[in-house]
């Protein structure tokens, strides 16, 4: 079964799109990517590869180590500096710290998560971005 045959028959399963317009653009969107890939005629090494790199830049995240150079940060604020490489990264003035905004992610007793300005963990230089760590809220 093709990758593509593979993605009809899940999103039959789903009972997608329905009659809903937007799930059907969806569909068709995954479908585009789906044959294209297929097309490409990876490897059992060079699809995970490929789809590695993808993922990441999809997300707009960065594949190579933030420098902390001048030339990765613009100001977007009065004296508040935000990577250009890596959105969730900041710094306050120009020498100051930097810091990732999604270092910590809390989950609550119902399992739902948040951020907050405590989610916030220092960065070092060259720094590539890890898994958050996940801290159960108390309440």
């Amino acid at each position: 079964m093709s990758l593509v045959e593979h993605a009809k028959r899940e999103f039959d399963a789903l009972g997608w799109p329905g009659d809903c317009e937007m799930q059907q653009m969806v569909c068709d969107n995954v479908l585009e990517l789906l044959t294209t890939f297929a097309e490409q005629g990876h490897s059992g090494s060079s699809a995970p590869y490929v789809l590695g790199i993808f993922e990441k830049l999809a997300k707009h995240d960065p594949i190579a180590p933030l420098t902390g150079e001048d030339d990765e940060w613009n100001e977007v604020g009065e004296n508040q500096y935000q990577n250009n490489r890596s959105s969730d990264v900041f710094k306050n003035g120009k020498d100051g710290d930097a810091y990732w905004i999604h270092g910590k992610i809390f989950r609550d007793k119902d399992g739902c998560t948040y951020t907050s300005s405590d989610s916030r963990v220092p960065v070092v230089f060259p720094w590539t971005k890890p898994k958050p760590e996940i801290v159960d809220a108390d309440g």
